[in-house]
């Protein structure tokens, strides 16, 4: 892949450029189920470093490599924009649900993380039955804290050293959070 920051799509005949995300309608959100067409994008977008900085690098497998999830592609105003994805506890006795995304870097502070975040919420909630979800930022990404909390999500505590730094030399801590269906906020007032 090439690192020319208006990349979009595949190189070569028929390849388009990214637009200038000022030119986007960012009120224009759309998830669709993963396919083949976006992986390019996906992979372009996940490897910009303020993506790697919280995902690492993706594998050679990405977008395919965790199959126990289920992943979403964000259009944002017909363009391909990040990905959402989110799993599922279904033994009984535990059962919830947890969400994670990551977003084109320039594309955020437009509330497409916080959208994207509450669409799934919604579904996990009034589709798939959930009655408490959670996400696990990173707890110095404040950023995507601050898109959780819109939605509802409340910190329940500091996960101590939980993951390796992406350069594998440390660890930082991750916050976990959750959110009770009666906390989830549609983001429509009423």
């Amino acid at each position: 892949m090439d690192d020319d920051p208006n990349r979009w799509g595949e190189e070569g005949e028929g390849s388009s450029r990214r637009p200038d995300p000022e030119e986007l309608d960012t009120n224009r959100i759309d998830l669709r189920p993963l396919a083949e067409d976006h992986v390019g994008d996906l992979r372009w977008i996940h490897e910009r470093p303020e993506v790697v900085r919280w995902w690492d690098e993706p594998t050679e497998e990405f977008p395919w490599d965790e199959p126990e999830s289920t992943r979403l592609t964000i259009f944002v105003d017909g363009q391909i924009g990040g990905m959402v994805q989110y799993w599922e506890e279904d033994e009984p006795k535990y059962r919830h649900a947890g969400i994670d995304l990551f977003i084109d870097p320039r594309l955020r502070n437009k509330g497409i993380g916080t959208e994207a975040v509450r669409r799934v919420a919604r579904h996990l909630f009034e589709v798939r039955g959930h009655h408490r979800l959670s996400i696990d930022p990173a707890a110095d990404n404040h950023a995507a804290i601050r898109a959780y909390e819109k939605v509802g999500f409340k910190p329940v505590g500091i996960l101590r050293r939980s993951e390796r730094d992406p350069d594998g030399r440390g660890w930082h801590d991750g916050l976990m959070m959750d959110m009770l269906s009666t906390e989830f906020s549609s983001g429509v007032e009423t």
